[in-house]
């Protein structure tokens, strides 16, 4: 195996300071392989895949709504080996080893929370599921998408364990979004955690993604051209270092509270009920459902249009728009949405206070929002690129040193990553 130079990695990683990381990670992650499996750097393979940044559309994608997402400079990567015979192990730093015949990929309960739940059920939706091919294979996995973080750290686990399989069985052939979707039935079935497909999506796909779930088996995505940099901004993520710990029930009720109203509008989801149907029946809605249920409803029928103006205004290259549709984005989920801190934990409100300092520090032609899930974890800043460092040393001291990370979009999803080039899984 050749090795890959700083410069060779700027490309994946966007800029200088990752790429000049990258030598002495992955020659530590084939060492640690090698110590672990055995053998030599010959036969080895390397894959890589994102976590991700919801850039729009918070909350939507479980009504079979519209996001804009992206990958991000962040990422897991795999040394990997093919193994004769029916055996996969996975070490994935930090966690507990997992081993799994490839002949016994049924979903099992003691594993339900747990890494082995995620490999097997992705395993199980490609191979099982879709009649891809797998064999044997040996992986040691390390991550810099950090637990909580709000990168969706799972999801670039899941897309790493799939893009695997379509590297070493599949001629790479597996498209990103049947990966995606892989990735996201190993969480909800086997892993247990009821969530959307954005997450998924944005690490298999690769760049700036907007996504229309409208029809949630087959999903509609369109590539976004658009250089944060190029227009003057940084993107920031701060983690406010919440515990997520207790919170299942709180990020439960957002979609379950959705779907009580879509119903009681007669439909499954709330895609396709509009802010004149929810005003039209609220005296109804107000009685069965309650007036949260009834403000996230409305949160949802505003954000999942203003996540298509969002793509729209950055396909433009009209950043103030985009800056203003950001800052309502922020302004719906903290009112109506209300995904910013738990109630049964008002004294705990490390978001609130995150976006209030924001405020306090940002210009009119910057945006804060909360990111993702809410009520615990991170927020997400446009700033402008003069700013950036004042910003991240302000959030730092309230939140702890390296609380606040200034990200770049990633131009790739799953990937090989490999000496004669990067090879991606072909589009759908």
């Amino acid at each position: 195996m050749t090795d890959l130079t700083s410069t060779d990695y700027k490309d994946i990683y966007v800029t200088d300071e990752a790429a000049e990381a990258q030598p002495a990670r992955y020659a530590s992650a084939v060492k640690s392989f090698l110590e672990i499996f055995g053998g030599t750097e010959e036969d080895i393979r390397i894959f890589s895949a994102p976590g991700r940044s919801e850039i729009g559309g918070n909350h939507t994608d479980h009504q079979n709504g519209q996001v804009l997402a992206t990958s991000v400079n962040r990422d897991a990567i795999a040394i990997t080996r093919k193994t004769c015979g029916n055996v996969i192990r996975v070490h994935a730093e930090g966690f507990d080893p997992v081993e799994i015949l490839t002949d016994d990929l049924a979903a099992r309960e003691e594993e339900r929370g747990s890494t082995a739940a995620l490999v097997r059920g992705v395993l199980y939706s490609l191979c099982s599921g879709r009649n891809y091919e797998l064999e044997g294979f040996d992986a040691y996995i390390t991550s810099d998408v950090l637990i909580g973080a709000g990168l969706s750290s799972s999801a670039a686990f899941e897309t790493l364990i799939g893009t695997i399989v379509s590297g070493l069985y599949n001629g790479m052939k597996i498209d990103p979004v049947t990966i995606a979707m892989a990735g996201q039935e190993a969480e909800n079935e086997f892993f247990g955690k009821p969530c959307g497909l954005m997450d998924q999506m944005a690490s298999s796909v690769g760049g700036m993604v907007f996504i229309d779930f409208k029809d949630p088996k087959a999903p509609v995505v369109r590539q976004i051209e658009f250089d944060l940099d190029e227009v003057g901004y940084a993107l920031c993520i701060t983690d406010t270092k919440g515990s997520h710990a207790d919170l299942t029930s709180d990020y439960a009720a957002i979609p379950e509270e959705m779907t009580k109203i879509a119903r009681l509008l007669g439909q499954d989801k709330l895609r396709g009920i509009t802010i004149n149907d929810i005003i039209g029946n609220m005296d109804t809605l107000r009685a069965e459902a309650g007036d949260r249920a009834v403000l996230r409803a409305i949160h949802f029928t505003q954000e999942n249009e203003r996540a298509a103006l969002e793509a729209d205004a950055l396909e433009r290259g009209d950043i103030s728009s985009f800056i203003a549709l950001v800052r309502k984005s922020g302004d719906s989920s903290y009112k109506y949405l209300q995904n910013v801190y738990s109630d049964s934990k008002p004294k705990i409100q490390n978001v609130s206070l995150a976006l209030a300092i924001s405020d306090l520090i940002l210009g009119d032609d910057e945006a804060a929002r909360v990111h993702g899930g809410g009520f615990a974890g991170t927020i997400q800043a446009f700033v402008r690129k003069e700013n950036k460092n004042r910003y991240k040393e302000l959030m730092d001291k309230v939140f702890g040193q390296g609380s606040c990370e200034i990200i770049s979009i990633r131009r790739y999803g799953g990937i090989e990553s490999a000496p004669e080039g990067i090879r991606v899984c072909p589009a759908k």
